[in-house]
């Protein structure tokens, strides 16, 4: 095979393009963001000879190309073909270029392995390229720091050199022998190499070597394609798997780029697409995210609506019904929700559309809170392969049932080719008949195809491997397809599914809980202020007559919903996402908060009281949940202290703080108990490496704790008015920790200035207690882990995320530890010095990983953690106490909109009806894990009552019999109030 090879690599590509002519190049450098295609061909341009470089680090350069097709070509000959100085990494990732006509139609797009553009008749032309000097951030195994994230940082030196701009002819038989060689050459790599099939294929690839004239490739082609047909015609067996292949590309919102280049990348890859489709009608292109399709709308309109007629006819699939393709385990419930609800409504609304499928290939494992979300969406199907990634384990099925929390189920498939960037070539095929783990018992699956993670989409080269396999010996069969025609077919030919209960864990990128923590608090805080201001809106809206900001809150919710995007939240994009991730919270909260005082103002009428309005939905300091009325202050204990050690002690604990800082005994004075392990410190920080393998800000490492020490030392310990305020220093950071004793509760407020490098900081709390398991808060409930290593899959599960709370305990007893913004936890079971059990629960606070991002984290942080002895109902309420406390104002008292009988049931949001008709819509949940029943009160009148969808459809249900609730444990239930008018 290797004469067969270098055939190919030095004969047969060279004579693709044949005839090749320069054309005449000018160029303009924008100087700062991109601009729109109407200004730039208002500027001047120079003249630009090829082999000039060119691009700074995300320059944008114009480049002016003129030329003509010589007569006697055809118009499927002629072709400009274009190097912008591409590399060999992968399409996406560096420099890439969008064509236009000099009226500003977009032709298509310009990227490595897809560097055409198809020429009119023959006669002049004249085009414009918008090149994007994007730098190549990513080196495969490296992950060493680099200055190109950020533009501040990235230098002037110019990244590409202009190394080819030229009419060439296209050789279509010698491009069709091309690609008969690479389906060929591609199975000779997988077939078994003592198979007569594949010496079948390497005895025709030989001879078509010898029969063809290496120094008249193009007069000889079609002799080559002769010699090969014959293996090319032979079918596949019967039990072949039958591959719906989908034309995608997973476009990241941001990650080695900044979202405003997504927003191109969106705009070449869809003018690709549509150029592609013209081609080949079988062609079918899913793609998720409405958001990118918003911004084709906002900054090409044009081309928008070309991509709107091609919704009509079937060719561009919208699919996921997201707003995009979020993080999962991350984004608080009502976040998740509205992730579908803005999603599903832009496809409707523009499209007339509703996609069966939610589409999350990439996303960093799944909350077991999914499920419900996606039937509640009014969808049936969920795709993915992420888990294809996992480190130890192997996901037992390839086609199943997913049950979430609450019982729901939904079909799921993992492509079995474990990539959504597939090229449908031997290997991508190969992997897929290996991996399927339903062979026998079902026969399709799905295959995503295209240039993915940074864009670019399908290829012509796909399009004719996929005609080649249509029916090839030695291969699946590839069928061009749809995704709903795929998932309509897969799960009816499953009788009896596999099921699988609970989250699914990705044993990988388990830092991603951890890194880049102020764009987690802006998520966390932004999560809060949007509950505040919708629930006061509405309040003031139904009370008062106040108009409700619906524009202004969708404005902020699509801002929210886009950084949730999974290389955004996680914290594992460039310096430059992040620090518009933090501005843009930044400018969020301000306008939030505006509309809360505006409508605290409107409900405040003429008192001049101070109230205190609780957004939470337990009461607090007094104030009843969503109510406005006199708090009461919260009740700290003053420290005394006893020798070198400080005493906090109120009616419900004793705590004692030793001179280091750390807890010497938590005495539960109710129950008589004390909650450390006898000669165990609590309240520990500790200070481990963090130098992953790989994947700097998306991994930690199991085998990095063996590196961890406690700190015990520190420079100052003293009482600071209803406090015990400890400092730390470590490194060139310090960590300030105030202890206090409030309500029964301890707290500890942080204050760090973290400037560490590659070290990863946990708070750790020893508990003397037998537990076989942790309870975590996720979306809309709660999740138990095991938190022994009986099995590998335990092992594996050494960091998990959790909301607001984790609960430990054992049977009769445990201890409930809340935060406000901190989601990386670990919970293990051991044994204290004196051989008794005791469980050790951690909370991971900061790190600082160096790639893509090298000042990843470094600065000023605040975490407030607490804990306190209780079970699951006080685990929630300290939770939601951590993250919305009441806010202070003046006015007259206000009762709350709605109050529910039973505290298992909780009000998640309130709010007014996306359809504007002034309806009231509550989110309500079951919290415990039991089968809660309640009644409902309001303090406004209304007609109607209504369970619904999450977009705020009627949907029948058993859980509402007029005001009465009753809900299954978790459920999830839409209530929609339709008011006196």
């Amino acid at each position: 095979m290797l004469r067969v090879r270098r055939f190919t690599t030095f004969r047969i590509r060279p004579a693709v393009y044949r005839d090749a002519i320069p054309a005449e190049v000018r160029a303009w450098t924008v100087d700062g963001e991109p601009v729109p295609f109407a200004h730039a061909v208002t500027q001047p341009f120079e003249p630009f000879p090829v082999g000039r470089t060119w691009g700074r680090p995300w320059d944008t350069v114009w480049f002016d190309v003129r030329g003509e097709v010589p007569a006697g070509w055809s118009p499927d000959e002629a072709e400009l073909v274009v190097d912008l100085g591409f590399t060999g990494e992968q399409p996406g990732f560096q420099a890439e270029g969008l064509v236009y006509r000099p009226d500003g139609t977009v032709v298509k797009g310009l990227e490595p392995l897809n560097n055409w553009v198809t020429l009119p008749e023959p006669g002049p032309f004249h085009l414009y390229v918008e090149a994007a000097a994007n730098p190549v951030v990513q080196v495969p195994y490296e992950y060493e720091p680099t200055t190109l994230g950020d533009r501040a940082t990235a230098g002037d030196e110019h990244q590409y050199r202009l190394t080819e701009v030229s009419v060439a002819r296209r050789d279509l038989v010698v491009w069709e022998l091309l690609q008969d060689v690479v389906t060929l050459d591609g199975l000779v790599d997988v077939l078994a190499p003592s198979g007569s099939r594949r010496a079948e294929i390497v005895h025709a690839l030989e001879r078509m070597v010898d029969a063809m004239d290496p120094d008249d490739v193009p007069g000889t082609a079609a002799l080559g394609r002769e010699i090969l047909a014959p293996v090319l015609a032979s079918r596949a067996a019967d039990s072949a798997l039958i591959v719906s292949a989908v034309g995608h590309a997973h476009i990241d919102c941001a990650w080695l780029w900044p979202v405003r280049e997504t927003v191109r990348k969106v705009a070449r890859t869809f003018a690709n697409v549509l150029d592609l489709a013209e081609r080949q009608p079988e062609f079918v292109f899913a793609a998720s995210s409405a958001q990118q399709y918003a911004w084709l709308k906002d900054s090409q309109p044009a081309l928008f609506e070309r991509v709107r007629k091609a919704v009509a006819d079937g060719v561009v699939r919208p699919v996921g019904g997201m707003w995009v393709e979020s993080d999962t385990n991350l984004p608080g419930g009502e976040a998740l929700a509205r992730q579908f609800v803005l999603g599903k409504r832009f496809f409707l609304e523009e499209f007339g559309v509703e996609s069966d499928e939610v589409w999350l290939p990439d996303s960093f494992g799944y909350t077991a809170a999914l499920p419900q979300l996606v039937r509640a969406a009014g969808a049936r199907y969920f795709l993915t392969q992420k888990p294809s990634w996992n480190e130890t384990n192997k996901m037992p099925h390839s086609s199943f049932l997913w049950e979430g929390i609450d019982g729901s189920r939904v079909f799921t498939h993992f492509p079995p080719a474990e990539t959504y960037n597939s090229d449908l070539g031997a290997q991508d095929l190969a992997r897929t008949e290996r991996s399927f783990r339903q062979k026998g018992a079902a026969r399709h699956v799905l295959g995503l195809y295209g240039w993915g993670d940074g864009g670019g989409g399908p290829t012509r080269e796909m399009l004719a491997a996929a005609e080649r396999k249509r029916d090839l010996d030695g291969s699946p069969r590839v069928r061009l397809g749809d995704p709903k025609t795929f998932f309509d077919a897969a799960s009816a030919e499953l009788a009896s599914p596999p099921v699988w209960v609970g989250e699914m864990y990705l044993e990988l990128h388990r830092g991603t809980l951890i890194s880049q923590q102020r764009s987690k608090r802006g998520n966390r805080h932004s999560e809060a202020l949007l509950r505040e201001a919708e629930l006061w809106a509405a309040t003031a809206a139904v009370l008062r007559g106040t108009p409700y900001p619906y524009d202004e809150l969708e404005s902020a919710w699509r801002t929210v919903l886009l950084q949730q995007f999974h290389d955004i939240l996680p914290g594992t994009s460039i310096a430059w996402v992040h620090q518009e991730a933090e501005r843009q919270y930044e400018r969020v909260a301000g306008e939030l908060t505006a509309l809360i005082d505006v409508s605290l103002a409107a409900l405040a009428g003429d008192g001049d009281t101070p109230v205190a309005a609780n957004a939470g939905p337990y009461a607090q300091h007094g104030v009843a949940g969503l109510g406005i009325g006199p708090a009461t202050p919260p009740s700290a204990a003053r420290p005394v202290r006893e020798g070198e050690r400080f005493v906090l002690e109120d009616a419900a604990l004793r705590v004692e703080v030793g001179p280091d800082g750390a807890l010497v005994s938590v005495l539960d004075r109710a129950a008589d108990r004390e909650l450390l392990p006898d000669g165990v410190a609590g309240g520990v920080l500790q200070l481990f490496r963090d130098t992953p393998r790989e994947w700097d800000a998306w991994d930690i490492n199991d085998e990095d704790k063996r590196s961890g020490r406690d700190l015990r030392d520190p420079v100052s310990a003293e009482v600071d008015g209803d406090a015990v305020l400890v400092r730390h220093a470590v490194g060139d950071s310090t960590i300030d920790v105030a202890l206090r004793l409030v309500d029964g509760r301890l707290d500890y407020a942080f204050d760090i200035d973290w400037h560490e490098s590659q070290k990863l900081l946990k708070l750790a709390f020893p508990l003397d207690l037998r537990a076989e398991r942790s309870t975590s808060e996720i979306q809309f409930g709660h999740l138990n882990r095991p938190i022994h290593q009986n099995t590998s899959w335990d092992v594996a599960r050494f960091e998990t995320v959790a909301h607001r709370w984790i609960h430990v305990g054992e049977p009769g007893y445990g201890v409930a530890i809340a935060n406000d913004v901190v989601y990386g936890h670990d919970v293990r079971g051991g044994q204290a010095p004196n051989g008794r059990p005791m469980t050790t629960a951690r909370l991971s606070l900061l790190r600082a990983p160096r790639y893509p991002d090298p000042a990843a984290d470094q600065g000023r942080h605040a975490f407030t953690v607490s804990l306190r002895p209780g079970g699951i109902p006080a685990a929630i309420a300290d939770g939601y106490a951590q993250q919305l406390r009441p806010r202070a104002t003046v006015g007259t008292p206000v009762a709350p909109l709605l109050e529910l009988s039973d505290p298992a049931i909780v009000v998640e949001s309130v709010k007014l009806a996306e359809d504007r008709s002034g309806d009231v819509v509550v989110r309500l949940y079951e919290a415990h894990g039991n089968r809660s029943k309640a009644t409902l009160t309001t303090s406004f009148a209304f007609t109607e009552v209504v369970a619904t969808d999450l977009l705020e459809r009627p949907v029948p249900s058993e859980a509402v019999a007029g005001t009465d609730l009753t809900l299954r444990p978790f459920e999830l239930l839409t209530l929609r109030f339709r008011l006196e008018r």
